[in-house]
């Protein structure tokens, strides 16, 4: 049975702020504890097709893979899928923003399944995109609320 995950956060932060520091690909290695390097490989409009490098795994592994990512602003939505799927048979991510009262819901799916030869199934993958996810959207909320905080202050001074 194919993964599904689905995980959300609310960032106390304006849309604008939370859209524009998420969508910089090419600054995910500092904004993502996971991610060692991104290189941009091709921009088509609002495509973007780029390799991310993780950290060394415990075993010492690193994971690479192709991604294209597009980005639609004015519905504030993006949807990515790997090129290169590695370990998985395919890999579909929907990212959607909201503005609610005090800031921004931010919402990640991902749909998926691993092939048969993968370190981990659908079920282990679930759990671990679930407790990852979570990992990193408490990161990505906890910069961008500094962020969004240093802003303010620079307004104010």
């Amino acid at each position: 049975m194919p993964g599904h995950t689905e995980n959300d956060i609310t960032i106390a932060a304006p849309l604008d702020l939370v859209w524009d520091i998420t969508n910089d690909i090419e600054n995910w290695p500092q904004l993502f504890s996971e991610y060692a390097a991104v290189e941009v490989l091709s921009r088509e409009g609002d495509k973007t097709t780029f390799r991310l490098t993780m950290h060394p795994d415990d075993n010492g592994t690193v994971w690479s893979w192709v991604s294209e990512r597009v980005v639609d602003r004015a519905h504030r939505t993006v949807r990515a899928r790997r090129v290169e799927t590695g370990p998985f048979a395919h890999m579909d991510i929907h990212w959607q923003y909201s503005e609610i009262p005090g800031g921004t819901s931010m919402h990640w799916t991902q749909d998926f399944a691993m092939k048969p030869d993968a370190p981990v199934d659908d079920k282990g993958m679930t759990e671990l995109i679930n407790r990852n996810s979570r990992i990193q959207m408490e990161l990505i909320r906890d910069k961008i609320e500094q962020r969004d905080r240093e802003l303010r202050s620079a307004t104010v001074s």
